[in-house]
C-alpha cells in the first residue's frame, strides 16, 4: 500500500474544549483512509487527551505524534501586564515530542504554563522552553504565532529577530517555519515572508492545516461550538469566528495542491514525523515506596501485618460467638499473599493499610468496604474491610485475578468531614504536592444538555426548546440517535421546521463533545516521583480570597492507571458522618459506648425496618428503585 506523502502536524483534537469538535475516533479513521502514516495531537495549552490518543492511534497502525499549541508570553512569563488587545499577552507556538526526553520535558513545559506562568492563558517564555528544549521540534505556528504576527504588523526585523531567537533555543534543525493556507489574503503576504526569512536564516519550512473539525460540512457546527464557549449567539455579528471553512482534515492531495510552488514544505510533515519516535511504557508499575521498618521486605512486612491482623480478628469472632475453623482462614490468607506478591502489589496493600490505620487511630470513621475487594482475606485482616469473605462465601478472584493482570481496586468511604484528613496524611508522607494529588474528569454534552445549549446559540426561545430536550427519554447514558429512533415526534418535528432540523443536526454532531474539566469527586493518584514524571499538571484558579488554587491531574482516571500509578478512591460519605455523629450524642447523653460491629447481623428490628421501606437516609437503599425492591423481596 503506498502510503500518502503529507502528515498533519498541527490538529486540534476535541480536547481543545469547545474549540474544535474532532473526536479521536473519527480523527484516526480518516486519516487511514487518506493512507497517512502517522497523524499529531496539538491541543490548546493542555495534553489532556494525549494517552487515549497514544494508544488510539497504535491500534489504528499510525504513529501517535504528541504535542501541544503552548502559549508563549512576549515577555517573561512571571510578567502579567494589563493589555488593551488580549492578543499581545501570549503568542502561539507547536511543540512536537521526538523521543521520550522530549516527551518529559513537554510535560514540564505545559505544567509550568499553569502553575507560573498563568495569565488568561497558561503561558511558558523563551527561557522555559530554553530550559526544556531538548527532545522537541518547534514549528512557529498560525498567524498568532510570534513570528507571523509581527509579519503581520509589517514589522520584518522583530520577524526575523525572534525566528534567529527560537533557532538557537531550540538547536539546529529542530525549528520549522510554519507555513498555512486557508485560501486567506493575510496568510499568502506571512508565508511569502516566511519564505524568505527561511532562505536568509537557513530554516526549514513545513506546511500544515490547523485542523479544528473532521470534514468541510461541519464547518457550521463548529460555529455553534465556538459560541457555546465565549457565550454568544450565532446572530452576534461581533463573536469569535473562523474566516473560513478550510480548517478540516485534508487529504495528501489536497495540502500538495495548496503548496505546489513549495513542496518541500509538505515533503517535510513526513520527514518531521519520522523523527518523532516516541515509546510509551504501560507495562510498569509506578508505585509510591512504602517505607518498612528495617530488615524487611515489603513482602515479609506484609505476611506479619496480616498474619497479626488475622489473630485479632480471632479474638473478636470468639467475643461475639462465632464459629471459625482457623486453618481454612490460614490457608487462603497464605493463598492470596502468594498471588498479591506475584504480581506484585504487596506495596499497594501496605499504602492502603497504613492511611485507613492513621484514619482508625485519629476518630476519622472509616466505612466497612464495599465491591470486589471485600473478597479479600488480606484486605479483612488489614481492617482495609470490615467484611469476613469466608463467613459470606466472597471470591479473593472477583478481586485480583492472577490470569488477568489488572490494577486492584479498592474504593474506601471516609467521613464526609474528614476526609481531606487522610488526604494531606497521604500526602506529607509520600513527598507532598508534587508526588500526591487530585485527578481531574471531563464533563461531556448529553442528549438533553446539547440541545438547550444549541437552542440557545441558535437564538430558540427557551420555552420550544425546552419542550424539545423533555422529549428525550429520562434514561442514563441515552444518546440522540437512540432518542431520535424511540421518539417518533423528532422526525415528525424535524420534517415540520427547518429550524428544529438545524437543532437536532447540530446537536448531533456535538453531543459527547468534552464540554468542562473538573476535579473527580474521589480520585487521588499517589506517585513514587514528581507527577511530572509521568504526567502533566492542570490548575484550577481559587474560587475565592485566601482559598488555594486546586491542582490535578491533566490525565483523566483510565489514563492515571495505564500509566501503572497508584489511584486511589477517597470517597467522602455523608452517610458516615451521620453514624458518627448519632455515637457521639448517644454516648453524650446516655453515657453508652456503641459498638456497630457487634450489632447483630440477624437483628430482627432492623428487616422489619427494611421491608417496611422507610430507608430515606440508608445509603444504598433511599432510591425509588431500592425501596421498591424491599417492598418486594422482603428480606429477613
Amino acid at each position: 500500500m503506498k502510503l500518502s506523502g503529507f502528515v498533519h502536524l498541527h490538529v486540534h483534537t476535541s480536547f481543545s474544549l469547545l474549540d474544535s469538535s474532532l473526536r479521536h475516533a473519527g480523527l484516526f479513521k480518516r486519516a487511514v483512509e487518506l493512507k497517512m502514516p502517522a497523524v499529531a495531537m496539538t491541543d490548546h495549552g493542555n495534553m489532556f487527551g494525549a494517552i487515549d490518543f497514544y494508544n488510539g492511534a497504535k491500534k489504528h497502525g499510525l504513529k501517535p505524534i504528541i504535542g501541544c499549541e503552548v502559549y508563549v508570553a512576549p515577555e517573561s512569563r512571571h510578567s502579567k501586564k494589563e493589555k488593551h488587545d488580549l492578543r499581545d499577552a501570549s503568542y502561539h507556538l507547536i511543540l512536537l515530542a521526538q523521543n521520550e526526553k522530549g516527551y518529559k520535558n513537554l510535560l514540564n513545559l505545559v505544567t509550568l504554563g499553569y502553575m507560573e506562568g498563568f495569565y488568561y492563558k497558561p503561558r511558558i517564555d523563551k527561557e522555559l522552553l530554553a530550559e526544556y528544549a531538548e527532545g522537541l521540534i518547534a514549528l512557529s505556528s498560525c498567524g498568532r504565532g510570534e513570528i507571523a504576527h509581527n509579519i503581520n504588523r509589517e514589522n520584518l526585523p522583530r520577524a526575523i529577530k525572534i525566528a534567529d531567537q527560537y533557532r538557537d533555543i531550540m538547536g539546529q534543525g529542530n525549528f520549522f517555519l510554519e507555513l498555512q493556507n486557508h485560501k486567506m489574503e493575510y496568510q499568502e503576504k506571512i508565508n511569502k515572508e516566511l519564505v524568505k526569512i527561511g532562505e536568509k536564516l537557513s530554516l526549514p519550512l513545513v506546511a500544515t492545516n490547523n485542523c479544528h473539525y473532521l470534514n468541510r460540512e461541519d464547518f457550521h457546527a463548529h460555529e455553534i461550538l465556538l459560541c457555546l464557549q465565549t457565550g454568544k449567539t450565532i446572530s452576534d455579528q461581533y463573536r469569535m469566528r473562523y474566516p473560513s471553512s478550510e480548517y478540516y482534515f485534508k487529504s495528501s492531495e489536497e495540502m500538495m495542491g495548496l503548496f505546489s510552488d513549495i513542496p518541500q514544505a509538505v515533503e517535510n510533515t513526513l520527514k518531521i514525523a519520522e523523527r518523532c519516535e516516541l515509546e510509551m511504557d504501560f507495562d510498569k508499575l509506578n508505585f509510591p515506596d512504602y517505607p518498612v521498618p528495617e530488615s524487611y521486605t515489603l513482602e515479609s512486612y506484609l505476611k506479619e501485618q496480616t498474619s497479626k491482623g488475622l489473630e485479632e480478628r480471632f479474638q473478636e469472632m470468639t467475643k461475639y460467638g462465632i464459629a471459625y475453623d482457623d486453618l481454612l482462614y490460614k490457608n487462603r490468607l497464605q493463598e492470596e499473599l502468594c498471588i498479591i506478591e506475584r504480581m506484585g502489589y504487596p506495596g499497594y496493600f501496605l499504602i492502603v493499610w497504613d492511611f485507613i490505620d492513621y484514619a482508625r487511630k485519629n476518630s476519622v470513621p472509616v466505612g466497612p468496604g464495599r465491591g470486589s475487594a471485600a473478597g479479600s482475606l488480606v484486605a479483612y485482616s488489614l481492617r482495609i474491610t470490615d467484611i469476613d469473605p469466608l463467613r459470606y462465601d466472597l471470591l479473593f478472584e472477583r478481586f485480583l485475578n492472577p490470569e488477568r493482570v489488572s490494577m486492584p481496586d479498592i474504593d474506601i468511604d471516609f467521613c464526609m468531614t474528614k476526609r481531606d484528613n487522610v488526604i494531606k496524611y497521604v500526602s506529607d508522607k509520600y513527598g507532598g504536592s508534587q508526588n500526591v494529588t487530585q485527578i481531574i474528569t471531563f464533563g461531556s454534552m448529553n442528549a438533553k444538555g446539547v440541545l438547550r445549549d444549541v437552542g440557545r446559540v441558535l437564538d430558540m426561545p427557551y420555552g420550544e426548546v425546552d419542550k424539545i430536550a423533555k422529549l428525550v427519554p429520562n434514561r442514563l447514558n441515552i444518546s440522540l440517535k437512540e432518542a431520535f429512533k424511540e421518539e417518533k415526534r423528532f422526525e415528525r418535528m424535524r420534517k415540520d421546521s427547518e429550524q428544529i432540523k438545524e437543532l437536532l443536526d447540530i446537536s448531533l454532531n456535538l453531543e459527547g463533545l468534552p464540554r468542562h474539566c473538573s476535579t473527580h469527586a474521589a480520585g487521588v493518584v499517589i506517585s513514587s516521583k514528581p507527577l511530572t514524571n509521568f504526567l502533566p499538571l492542570y490548575k484550577f484558579p481559587s474560587k475565592g480570597k485566601g482559598e488555594q488554587d486546586e491542582v490535578v491531574t491533566q490525565y483523566s482516571m483510565g489514563s492515571v492507571e495505564k500509566l501503572g500509578l497508584l489511584k486511589m478512591d477517597f470517597l467522602g460519605l455523608k452517610t458516615l458522618t451521620v453514624i458518627d455523629n448519632a455515637l457521639r450524642l448517644i454516648k453524650e447523653s446516655l453515657g453508652v459506648d456503641l459498638d456497630t460491629a457487634a450489632i447483630s447481623m440477624t437483628d430482627s428490628e432492623t428487616y422489619k425496618l427494611l421491608c417496611s421501606t422507610r430507608t430515606l437516609g440508608v445509603f444504598q437503599l433511599e432510591s425509588s428503585g431500592m425501596r421498591d425492591l424491599l417492598k418486594k423481596m422482603k428480606p429477613d
